[in-house]
């Protein structure tokens, strides 16, 4: 395993992620395509809205993948691999117990989330189809966080990419295949999203398993798996992630709510430039996500020096390529936009407000960043107290601004808790330090 940070390795370790996050929006990208380019827009508005749900509910629980990878490349850089097997199967444990609560409370998480949101019978009644089927996909895709986290955490960024590419191709090959073929509208990017997770949650954690076995042997040794210090302590770190990831979903929810009281239209527009903000924050998380391992291999092995360049180089990176999307996105903006809608007023609505996809990447990129560094210390505690504040922030700044200069408003708060989330941070970065001081 690498205890370089040059750019060039920083760089190598994250190709294959960059290749495999670049998968991943492109569901998004090739669901809202075929929504919106049905002959209605509420498809493209109910499955908006319901994907921001699950976002919410799904990433709530991001701790099973960001909690994973810290202590896992820690343990790694101190060579306690028993340990990271235990680690494996308390956090399975955990998604079993959450996939069966999610299935069983599904009513009242959808009464709840139909609550929130103002809709027309027609959006209704196709939001209430997505999200009977898209439910039962919580096993599999929790499932491909831990494994994802895991041999992140191990510096195999090569085989977290292949998982997420494979979960993410199947699902666009089975969703193209549903929709098209069998005319199934929003039921079928739901059940494409279900079938494709849960058999990449099955092929991938019987490979885990076998690459574990290099390293230690694998047995289910309940009195180290569930003793109660270490559950504790991992409890701890999900909880504070947990609240992390609850909040930051959270805010993407709110976004689409303020644009949901301006009107539908204004959902549907929002939702095809935040496809293409997706497309460029899950870029950019390549460098956050193999910056991990390298800053959790740091502490475990006390690096300084190591802490110090994966930092420095990770930024010049990550930097670089914001840049490099923002002007991309300059010139090509309005061609994205033609590709995931022929509906003329969705069209000619995001052309008004495409100038954002362009400012953001740049501004975005160094929060990614230090999610990736304090992710990989595992300083979850940082991460939480961060992204209260931010919220909180962008919360008040987008009642206010969206009142007063409507979806222009909305997508400056926007601006403002990017900005926030790496402001928060950086003063929380000389903790980091202390650790291996």
């Amino acid at each position: 395993m690498s205890d370089r940070a040059s750019i060039g390795n920083i760089a190598k370790l994250s190709i294959p992620i960059f290749f495999a996050n670049l998968v991943i929006p492109l569901v998004a990208i090739v669901d809202t395509g075929l929504m919106g380019n049905l002959d209605n827009a509420s498809y493209l508005t109910a499955t908006s809205i319901a994907t921001s749900v699950f976002s919410l509910i799904f990433w709530s629980f991001g701790f099973l993948r960001m909690g994973t990878v810290g202590l896992v490349a820690q343990a790694h850089g101190s060579n306690q691999y028993e340990e990271i097997v235990n680690l494996v199967f308390q956090n399975i444990a955990f998604v079993i117990i959450i996939s069966l609560l999610l299935v069983i409370f599904q009513k009242y998480i959808f009464t709840i989330a139909l609550s929130i949101f103002d809709l027309s019978n027609e959006t209704s009644k196709y939001f209430k189809e997505y999200f009977e089927i898209r439910i039962y996909s919580s096993f599999g895709e929790l499932i491909i966080f831990i494994i994802t986290g895991l041999f992140i955490g191990l510096q195999r960024t090569t085989i977290s990419s292949v998982v997420v590419g494979f979960f993410s191709i199947t699902n666009i090959v089975l969703s193209l295949l549903f929709v098209i073929s069998f005319d199934l509208d929003v039921r079928g990017v739901a059940l494409g999203t279900v079938i494709s997770s849960t058999l990449t949650a099955i092929i991938f954690l019987c490979y885990t398993f076998f690459e574990l076995k290099k390293f230690t042997s694998i047995k289910i040794n309940i009195a180290k798996i569930f003793n109660l210090k270490k559950i504790k302590k991992l409890f701890n770190i999900n909880l504070d992630i947990f609240i992390r990831s609850a909040l930051l979903t959270f805010s993407f929810i709110f976004f689409t709510y303020l644009g949901n009281t301006i009107s539908e239209d204004v959902v549907a527009a929002n939702t095809i430039l935040l496809n293409l903000i997706m497309l460029s924050a899950f870029i950019l998380d390549a460098y956050a996500f193999s910056t991990e391992g390298i800053v959790g291999y740091s502490i475990g092995s006390k690096n300084k020096t190591l802490l110090t360049d994966v930092i420095k180089n990770s930024f010049i990176l990550s930097a670089s390529t914001g840049l490099f999307i923002s002007l991309i996105y300059l010139v090509g903006k309005d061609n994205f936009i033609s590709i995931m809608t022929d509906l003329p007023d969705i069209k000619n609505l995001s052309f008004s407000y495409s100038y954002w996809v362009v400012i953001i990447p740049f501004i975005s990129c160094f929060c990614f960043q230090f999610d990736g560094i304090f992710i990989g210390a595992s300083q979850t505690k940082e991460l939480r107290n961060a992204m209260i504040v931010s919220v909180s922030i962008y919360i008040v700044c987008a009642l206010f601004l969206t009142s007063s200069f409507g979806n222009s408003g909305l997508w400056i708060s926007l601006c403002i808790f990017f900005a926030l989330r790496a402001l928060t941070l950086f003063f929380y970065l000389g903790k980091i330090y202390q650790r291996i001081a």
